[in-house]
């Protein structure tokens, strides 16, 4: 096999690669990249076996084939490179040899034969704006939990239905849920699927080089999920198990509304967290007609207390919460009012954007905690 491309092409294919390909695996092979040529078209695979990609660029191919080379080396030493064209030669003992004006460098690789096979995409099931489904992934991916052991929360459920796509994620101890009435081109039924979290921050990379309006192409199978953007398809095996009824969870009656300037109340915890056990992250909020204290305390540390004007004409109460979890909120909303929503002291409170922001309902349910 042998090839020509320009060294910038080569970087960017090989940069979407460098998330799913293992660092440390049992397999070697897991830890290069397939490189396939043929029909002026160079093809870059990675797999860890529960996340897939695959891309292409333009090149002129000499010799078609296919082969294998460490994915971070490869790439670590092609940004070293001039802006110029790279060829690519592999001999038949599977070493790659890369020339870039006066530099030649070879690099081990191995036998194409043992890298596993990639699922093939089966029919698209929708074509997604790729800006509501990278805006979906910012609001929810932040609650989702952390513990293996619950690996049915190791996800987002993506809930497709003609005219509204729901995303939702929780850890038990907070829920995100975005919804947005979208027409979905393709899509005749409901589908719903766990992607787990991995699969959501390539999503988000995909996105990141796309424009907003841009569709991705959705699919998939009893085992695999597929997005496809352009000439990028990225395969992620599904989550097993069932999510939550999460319907369940969210609030229905919150007698007390609370309106906040969202920066405000960002930059005030930020202050307050400073003084906030390392582990909990636990402050307390004290909520008074036109004002709210945030205040925290640690007796070998300090204290720190901040005062907020508020929208608020109820009595006076007094709530403690993971500082951390307020801040992921408010950090991914625009929009500068927020609205805090709750029936009492020792139940969920919900946290909303004053506005729906691009025509996303955004809700943020939170615990609070007792200290």
């Amino acid at each position: 096999m042998e090839f020509t491309v320009s060294k910038s092409d080569l970087v960017r294919e090989l940069t979407l690669s460098q998330g799913v390909v293992e660092k440390k695996t049992t397999i070697p092979i897991l830890s290069n990249v397939l490189v396939e040529a043929a029909d002026d078209r160079v093809t870059f695979t990675a797999t860890d076996l529960e996340l897939g990609v695959r891309c292409s660029c333009a090149g002129r191919v000499n010799k078609r084939g296919a082969g294998t080379i460490p994915a971070r080396k490869l790439l670590d030493y092609v940004r070293l490179l001039p802006d110029s064209d790279v060829t690519v030669k592999f001999a038949d003992n599977h070493w790659a040899s890369l020339t870039c004006g006066r530099s030649k460098t070879r690099i081990a690789g191995m036998s194409r034969d043992s890298y596993p096979a990639l699922p093939s995409m089966p029919d698209v099931l929708a074509e997604i704006p790729v800006g509501t489904l990278s805006a979906m992934i910012q609001r929810t991916i932040f609650s989702i939990s952390q513990e293996e052991s619950r690996f049915t929360l190791n996800g987002s459920l993506l809930l497709l239905k003609p005219g509204t796509i729901t995303m939702v994620a929780t850890d038990g101890h907070r829920l995100a849920m975005v919804e947005k009435d979208e027409t979905i081109p393709g899509l005749e039924s409901a589908f719903k699927a766990l992607l787990p979290r991995k699969a959501m921050s390539e999503v988000l990379k995909l996105a990141q080089s796309a424009e907003p309006d841009a569709k991705l192409k959705f699919s998939g199978d009893d085992n695999h999920l597929f997005f496809q953007l352009g000439d990028r398809l990225l395969i992620s095996r599904k989550l097993t198990g069932n999510f939550p009824d999460f319907e369940r969870v969210l609030p229905k009656d919150q007698p007390h509304s609370i309106s906040m300037a969202r920066e405000e109340l960002r930059a005030a915890l930020e202050r307050v967290m400073q003084f906030a056990d390392e582990r909990s992250h636990a402050v307390r909020v004290r909520f008074m007609p036109g004002e709210a204290k945030v205040f925290s305390s640690l007796s070998d540390t300090g204290e720190s207390e901040e005062s907020l004007n508020v929208t608020y004409e109820g009595e006076e109460i007094e709530i403690s919460f993971n500082a951390q979890y307020l801040l992921d909120f408010l950090r991914v909303v625009s929009e500068e009012q927020v609205v805090f929503r709750f029936k009492e002291p020792n139940s969920a409170g919900e946290m909303r954007p004053v506005a729906n922001e691009g025509g996303m309902l955004y809700r943020y349910v939170v615990m609070p905690m007792r200290i």
